[in-house]
């Protein structure tokens, strides 16, 4: 992985913790999700009257919170600390500021498309993060 070299060093200390949340983080899935097959992992939020989930009982999985947030400055950031840009065609690699931004070209894109998209960013110095 590439790594962004413009980075402040808060900004590389803060990728870094935010990497340890993350490991800690619990996955959150939807209340009976192992119960009932059709209801599927997606966190939905409990909202029974009943719901001990929802209650915060002791035993029961954790919910979503703002705690487990990552740190406001590394928001969004691709794990190489560079800020994703989907790309469609080689256009749109002139809107891409090299040195904050990566390019990241969309799954929709051919072959023959994604090549040029490929040989432009490289003219342009540009970090493609799915090439």
């Amino acid at each position: 992985m590439v790594r962004n070299p413009n980075l402040t060093e808060e900004e590389k200390r803060l990728l870094k913790l935010r990497e340890e949340l993350k490991r800690k983080k619990p996955k959150f899935r939807r209340q009976e999700w192992h119960r009932y097959k059709r209801l599927g992992e997606k966190w939905r939020r409990p909202r029974g009257r009943h719901s001990k989930m929802r209650r915060k009982f002791k035993g029961k999985p954790k919910m979503p919170n703002p705690g487990y947030g990552s740190p406001a400055k590394v928001r969004g950031l691709h794990p190489s600390g560079y800020e994703e840009v989907l790309v469609y065609n080689p256009k749109d690699l002139e809107k891409i500021d090299p040195e904050r931004q990566a390019a990241r070209i969309a799954s929709r894109v051919g072959a023959r498309k994604r090549e040029e998209i490929i040989k432009k960013a490289k003219e342009l110095g540009i970090v493609v993060l799915n090439a």
